[in-house]
Parts: structure tokens; C-alpha cells; sequence
């Protein structure tokens, strides 16, 4: 925490107190912005300065950073592409801005999830796949009489790389005699291949096989070798005539043999049933590929290799290793010197060319705390934090010069001691030539801006005013900011370090995951817990994946495969399940994928909204139910938009956009269901409101208005009703399911595991989650959070420690026991921070 505070510390440009009104006198002039809440703002940005917009969740900050200046900046980018060309290209909305001047290209960097596809990894998202493969192709080292390759025959990716049999993927889905053939002490007729179809149809392979010669009375495991492969694997189809076995009055058919293997892939390739594909899906194991062991390549590019290892063993090293085998080729020693020997032996001038580069961007990655990773890790395991902090690296690489990055929340997901190293990062764009807007919430990343800009004072309608801009120190001064009292503490908003209690605990041993090896872990129960650690130390493994299977596989058995147990998913041992009736994961995907899904459809409250709108006087004479007030299905809705609110317009060689619907202009439903109002509003009106109003209007009904309250108190009472779920971020998403859970009746023994919760939340706003967490666990329940943000675990009751670094580097526990406990630990790359948060 110090540190971070004494990179704050670093001379601040001058900034003019009464920016002049010339047009190139560096700032970002804004007129009358009025995108979502912002009211008609008027704001003078500096460029070639890091500048942070603050305020609290919902109060227009991201509206006016990314909304507003990063949107028009695109916009004018668009205007200069030819009009073909501009349908080709997925484009933003036009902002509501009288004018901007001053304004530079803008390149914005948000938080978002890996790209949900198993072919996205971090190398293709870097871009360094491109370089590894090009210099596997031109300085690998072949077999004798080999072939060269070219780049395109290492890729996993393109039909001349991917390998046959998993197409590139790396998994195959298959069968084995084992899978097939569960209890080989059955004999074909007493159903030794358990995955053929049972009834009429297994009668109808087993005579066929009788006829073919084969013995089907015999146990499987006493079968010739021969013959057990041939009636699993054979892709023969043979049809033969077959007179039924005991059965003297049927008469002789044609019938046609299948294998084990083929009926199970025909079955899941073509059957219409979703019993009967359920049904074969549990005779198919999925692993590694055996033809490529995982790699996804073909045997060719496998059998090149460049310092000794193939494009797969080095796409599998972390990248801290990767440089290090690089490093000879470029020439460089670890100091950056030059290098008199080669020790790979691929020395040729094209290959110090590819390794310099290649280890060149990759030290970008090690500097930002990515080291950890592999080229191969596949981008939907990765976090919103190392997604951005990928892109940074790639930006920070591209010499791009003049240009304003917009990056949203840039040390979202990242431990204290990984945010000072991008700060650096961020000052080297800066340095280059560029600008640096960031829409953040850490105070120490906002302390070491040069410019600051506050919105608020509050959310949704209660903000959209620009409260504050000018040089940070200048805020302290602004009575009116929420900002301000986290910016500038005076100590009062310390946490506690008071703990409670606890008689049992959930004891993990010999957890062993990804970077977790024999891992030893209590969790105690009835208690609020923290687990830290750098980021890639293994908290989310230990929390989200191995901790998460347990309980679940304990709770729900039955959706377990057969023969497992609680500890298998990565334990050797479990103990303190007994006390646990329910689990509940609160994480940041999205409440729905669709513009259908929203605030009220997701809690249930609106199924609440219209039933009372159905037993209104005006909907009992019309004969409608409570389903005419839906937008998700027909007869209320508007037909023309099929309740959506908007539709598509295509505008020939102009790029298509979309606009209200012309026929019920956005409300989503026909004008017969608008006609009925519920106290003088429409349904649309109703889902139209924000929290806070829907909260008094609806205040006399019960399971609406507790549905209301929680989610105010979770700090959402900015959101509309209707607010699809396609325009929430990851920590609204949260919070709504938060709340959804908040509204239940609390029995108690509910096990609640939070990854990152603080994410995207103002301190202010933390404080609110935090009194929720703290209400769930006075209820008798157990809260658990993977947690960086220090002013959190300060609140905890215990905390779990892991480290000491990333990767192979991490996976270990390093502290454990109350706040103050582990702020006082030696080992702990948290404690400092930690320390820091409790000082008063």
C-alpha cells in the first residue's frame, strides 16, 4: 500500500487553473452531454495525462468516459470509412453530445470475459502464437528429410494444423472396452455391453452376433481379444438373415449389426430423443486426445522442435519460462546484455529476429504479473482483469502515438501488489504520447492520476453531474463528493478487526488442482472468510472449482457420475459437511444473454407486478390473465418488435442500426394491454421505473416490496425494472443475484462462496455489500469471498492467505487466522496491504 501511495507522489503535469478556450490548447472540451443519466455535463479533459473518472456505481461515469468521448471519437473514425465497408463493421450507438473538440482517435479497453470459445487462448489473443509459429516454421528444427512446414501446420486453428481426430481441439470424446463394458463378468446375454439398447433391439444384436458365430453366453472377460474388439469397434455393418432364438413362431429377418462404438455415436449424432442421447452420453469418457496428447496439432509439427521442445511443450510453459528458453536465441542475458554464446543452436538471423520480438512483448506480459500464464491457457478460464491486462500489453507494443485509452476499471481483479506494476505500464503509454482516461474505483490507482474527474453525487437520476475536475488533491475541498472521504480517510472507515466465533469447521486435505498440490485448508463455518493472494496464487481454484465440487457433490450426489464421492473432485479427504444444507455460488455472469431478461423477470418480481395488473378492474373486464403482461410471449406483446422494444434497421449501403419500435415506440407491448393501467400507470410505465420509485409506488405489496428493499440495499436502486440484462455489468449482475438470495427466507447452514464481489463497486457501495454479507452470516450462514480489495478482508473474520506468487509460483497457503493475524505475517505479499487497511 505504501509503495502504491509513493508512486502517487510523482510530479504532476501543470495544468492551466482556467483551461483556455483555443483548439489545441490539450483538452478534451465536452458540451452538453446527455447520454443516459448525464445531465446536459460540460467537462474539460487534459490529454497527455492519465486522468481517473470516479463516482459511485451508476452515477454516469462510464457514460461520459466510454458513452460519450470514446463513442464519438468511433463515431468520426466511421464517418471516414467508405459506406461499404462501414456494414462490415460491428459499430457503436452516436452519442447525445452537442460537441466535443479536441478530441484525438480513442481506443477502448473494457472489462469483459474471455471470448467463450475453446480456440481462443492467450496466445491468440497476443498475437505471440502468430510469432512462436512463425519461427517454429522458418529456424525449427526438423527431422531428417523433412518437409519444411508452413506457419499455418502449427496452428491447432486451420485445417492444415489441427489433428484429424479432435479437429484441433485438444479433447477427444470417445469410448473404451471399460466404458462399454462395465462388468466384464456378464456375458453378452446377460447385458455385459451395457451400452447397447435394451428391449427388442439388444435382443436383435445379440442374435445377430449368434448367427455371425459369435458366443454370447460366455463372460466378456474370458472373450477372445479378437472378438471383444471386433463386436465394440468394428466399423462393419453386416446384414444377415437371423431366425429368433427361442422363439419358434418368428419368422426369419433381415437384420443389421452395429457396434458398441457405432450405436453410441449414431445414437447422439442423430437421435431426436433426449433420453436416449442422455442415456449413450454416460458410456463416452472425454480426456486428452490420444492421437495428439492435448495439443491439437498434427504428428508433423509435433515432430519439430526449437531448444529441444516442440510447439505444444513450450505453448504449455509458463510464460516466465518461455522467455527464459528465448532468451539465448535473442541474443540477450537476463540483464538485457548481448549474449556471446547460443545455447539452443537455432542461431540464424531469421530466428534472432522472431526471438527478439517474441521476448520483447512477452517481458510486457511479465512486467504486468502475467508470467504465470500459458500461451496455451484458453481465454474463458481467464479473469476480466488478465483479459484487459492482455490487451494492455498488446497496446503498449502497437507505437501507436496521440491516442486517448479508455480502459474500464484497469486493476479490477488484481491483488495490491499486481496493480503497482501496471500503474508503470500505464505511465509508459503515457510517456509515449498518449492519453490515459480510466474509469476506477481503487483509491490508489486514482491518487496516482494526474487528473481527476467525479461524477454524482449519486446514482442513476440522484447523479449525472460532473462534481469535480481538476488535479486529485483538488477534491478534498468538494463537500458534496462520495468519493472524497475514501480518497483523503481520515480513519474513521477502518475496519474493526473484531472476529467471531466458531465451533466447526470444513476441513479440505490433499486438495490438488491446477497449482494446488496436497493442499491442507480449513474453512471455519459460520463465519465470514477472505482468501488473498496474487493473482494466479489459486484462489478461485480452491474457492469456486475444488471447494464448490465438494459441497455440491455432497448436497446433490445424485448428479454425481456412480461411484463418486465428495472428496473426489481434487480431495483426498473431506470432513465438516454435515452442517452444510445448501449451497449458493454468487458470481458476475450475466442474469440472461438477451435483451428479454432483466432486473424484474430475474428476481421473480415481476411476476408479482402482473398478477396485481391482472386483478384490476380494467384487465378482468377484458378477460386478460397475468400473462398478458408479459413481453416474452404472445398476446400482450407487441408483435411487430415480438416485445423486444426496438427493431433492426437496414439502411442499404449505410451501416443497419437499431430504433425504437414504430408500432408501440419502446414500450414493448400492444396498445389493448396498454390500456389497462394499474393506479393510473401502464405495465411499461411500471417497468420503467428505477428501484428507488418502484420501491414507494409498490410499497403495499409484500413479495414485490421485500424484493425492492433488497435490492436497494445491495445499492441498485439506480436500475430500472426493465433494464435489460445485455446493459448490466458483472458486479450489477452480482448484486442481483445477491439480492435475489437476500429475499429468501434465511434458515441458516447455507454455505455462499463470492468470487471477487467488490468488483466494479465504488468503496461506498462496498460498505452496502458488506452489511449484506454481514447480515447473511448473523443469519447462521457461511460466507466465503475470494477477495483483493484489503478494506473487505479487514471486515472478515478469518483469513486464508495463498502465494507466495503465481502459477507453479503460488497454490500454496501462506497465512492463516484473523486480519490482524495475517497482517503481521513475513511470508504474506498481502499483509502489508492488509496492514495498511486496518491502521487506523
Amino acid at each position: 500500500m505504501d509503495s502504491v501511495l509513493t508512486n502517487s507522489q510523482r510530479p504532476v503535469p501543470e495544468m492551466p487553473a482556467t483551461p483556455s478556450t483555443g483548439p489545441d490548447d490539450g483538452f478534451v472540451r465536452v458540451r452538453g452531454a446527455r447520454e443516459n443519466n448525464l445531465r446536459n455535463v460540460d467537462v474539460d479533459v487534459p490529454r497527455d495525462a492519465i486522468v481517473a473518472f470516479t463516482g459511485v456505481s451508476g452515477s454516469g461515469k462510464s457514460s461520459l468516459a466510454f458513452g460519450t468521448i470514446f463513442a464519438e471519437a468511433q463515431r468520426r473514425y466511421f464517418e471516414s470509412v467508405a459506406p461499404y465497408a462501414r456494414r462490415l463493421i460491428q459499430q457503436g450507438h452516436n452519442p447525445k453530445v452537442e460537441t466535443i473538440t479536441g478530441l484525438p482517435p480513442a481506443v477502448a479497453l473494457q472489462q469483459r470475459r474471455g471470448t467463450a470459445t475453446a480456440r481462443s487462448s492467450v496466445g491468440t489473443v497476443t498475437t505471440l502464437s502468430n510469432s512462436l509459429r512463425m519461427l517454429f516454421s522458418r529456424a525449427g528444427r526438423y527431422p531428417q528429410g523433412a518437409k519444411q512446414l508452413d506457419s499455418d501446420a502449427f496452428s491447432p486453428n486451420t485445417a492444415a494444423g489441427a489433428c484429424p481426430e479432435c479437429h484441433g481441439l485438444g479433447v477427444a470424446h470417445t469410448v473404451s472396452e471399460a466404458s462399454l463394458v462395465p462388468d466384464p463378468s456378464l456375458s453378452i446375454r446377460d447385458g455385459a455391453i451395457a451400452a447397447w439398447p435394451g428391449a427388442w433391439q439388444g435382443k436383435n444384436l445379440r442374435d445377430i452376433l449368434t448367427h455371425l458365430g459369435y458366443d454370447v453366453d460366455t463372460p466378456w472377460k474370458k472373450l477372445p481379444k479378437k472378438d471383444r474388439n471386433w463386436i465394440l469397434f468394428t466399423e462393419d455393418q453386416p446384414v444377415v438373415e437371423v431366425t429368433p432364438q427361442r422363439d419358434r413362431v418368428a419368422k426369419p429377418y433381415k437384420g443389421r449389426f452395429w457396434s458398441a462404438k457405432s450405436y453410441v455415436l449414431h445414437t447422439l449424432a442423430d437421435s431426436k430423443s433426449t433420453t436416449m442421447r442422455d442415456r449413450v452420453l454416460r458410456f463416452m469418457e472425454t480426456g486428452r486426445c490420444p492421437r495428439c496428447d492435448g495439443s491439437g496439432l498434427r504428428p508433423d509439427a509435433l515432430a519439430v522442435t526449437f531448444a529441444g521442445k516442440t510447439i505444444a511443450e513450450l505453448n504449455a510453459l509458463p510464460m516466465t519460462q518461455l522467455a527464459e528458453i528465448i532468451r539465448p536465441t535473442a541474443g540477450l542475458t537476463a540483464a538485457g546484455t548481448a549474449s556471446r554464446t547460443q545455447t539452443s543452436g537455432e542461431s540464424n538471423e531469421v530466428a534472432v529476429a522472431i526471438t527478439r520480438d517474441l521476448l520483447a512483448r512477452v517481458t510486457v506480459l511479465l512486467q504486468l504479473g502475467l508470467g504465470y500464464l500459458t500461451l496455451g491457457r484458453a481465454t474463458p478460464t481467464l479473469s476480466p482483469g488478465e483479459m484487459q491486462r492482455l490487451r494492455i500489453a498488446t497496446q503498449l507494443r502497437s507505437g501507436l502515438f496521440g491516442v486517448i485509452y479508455v480502459l474500464d476499471e484497469p486493476s479490477a481483479g488484481l491483488h495490491p501488489a499486481d496493480a503497482e506494476p501496471l500503474l508503470e505500464v500505464l505511465n509508459q503509454l503515457k510517456a509515449s504520447g498518449n492519453s490515459v482516461f480510466v474509469v476506477e474505483h481503487n483509491m490508489d490507482f486514482v491518487r496516482a492520476a494526474d487528473w481527476l474527474v467525479d461524477v454524482g453525487p449519486h446514482a442513476g437520476e440522484g447523479g449525472g453531474q460532473v462534481l469535480y475536475s481538476g488535479p486529485v488533491g483538488g477534491l478534498e475541498d468538494v463537500q458534496d463528493s462520495v468519493t472524497r472521504p475514501f480518497l483523503f480517510p481520515d480513519g474513521s472507515l477502518a475496519g474493526t478487526g473484531a472476529a467471531r466465533s466458531w465451533d466447526e469447521s470444513l476441513e479440505l486435505r490433499g486438495i490438488t488442482r491446477h497449482n494446488l498440490r496436497g493442499l491442507t485448508v480449513d474453512f471455519p463455518l459460520g463465519v465470514l472468510t477472505a482468501v488473498t493472494g496474487v493473482s494466479g496464487s489459486g484462489k478461485s481454484t480452491l474457492v469456486s472449482q475444488v471447494l464448490a465440487d465438494v459441497v455440491s457433490a455432497e448436497l446433490h450426489p445424485e448428479s454425481t457420475d456412480s461411484g463418486s464421492s465428495a472428496a473426489a473432485p481434487g480431495t483426498a479427504a473431506v470432513s465438516g459437511l454435515h452442517r452444510l444444507d445448501r449451497l449458493v455460488k454468487v458470481d458476475q455472469r450475466p442474469i440472461g444473454r438477451t435483451p428479454r431478461s432483466n432486473l424484474a423477470t430475474y428476481t421473480g418480481l415481476f411476476d408479482g407486478v402482473r398478477k396485481e395488473f391482472a386483478a384490476t378492474d380494467g384487465a378482468r373486464a377484458r378477460g386478460f390473465g397475468a400473462g398478458r403482461f408479459s413481453f416474452n410471449v404472445a398476446g400482450g406483446r407487441c408483435e411487430t418488435c415480438q416485445g423486444e422494444g426496438f427493431v433492426a434497421v437496414e439502411l442499404l449501403f449505410l451501416p443497419g442500426s437499431y430504433g425504437p419500435c414504430p408500432e408501440c415506440n419502446g414500450s414493448r407491448f400492444n396498445p389493448e394491454t396498454l390500456e389497462v393501467t394499474y393506479r393510473g400507470r401502464t405495465i411499461a410505465e411500471v417497468l420503467g421505473m428505477t428501484v428507488s420509485t418502484a420501491s414507494e409506488f409498490l410499497s403495499d405489496l409484500p413479495s414485490v416490496s421485500r424484493s425492492l428493499q433488497t435490492l436497494k440495499d445491495v445499492g441498485l436502486g439506480y436500475l430500472r425494472l426493465g433494464q435489460p440484462a445485455t446493459e448490466l455489468s458483472g458486479g450489477e449482475a452480482q448484486r442481483i443475484k445477491l439480492a435475489t438470495e437476500l429475499q429468501r427466507v434465511q434458515r441458516g447452514h447455507t454455505l455462499y462462496l463470492l468470487d471477487e464481489p467488490t468488483t466494479g463497486l465504488h468503496p461506498a457501495d462496498v460498505q452496502l455489500l458488506m452489511k449484506q454479507l454481514h447480515r447473511l452470516v448473523d443469519a447462521g450462514n457461511t460466507v466465503i469471498v475470494v477477495e483483493h480489495e484489503m478494506d473487505v478482508v479487514a471486515e472478515a473474520d478469518w483469513v486464508i492467505d495463498l502465494g507466495p506468487g503465481g502459477g507453479d509460483a503460488g497454490g500454496e497457503v501462506i497465512a492463516t487466522g484473523t486480519p490482524a493475524v495475517v497482517a503481521r505475517s513475513a511470508e504474506s505479499r498481502t499483509a502489508p496491504y492488509l496492514a495498511a487497511a486496518l491502521r487506523p
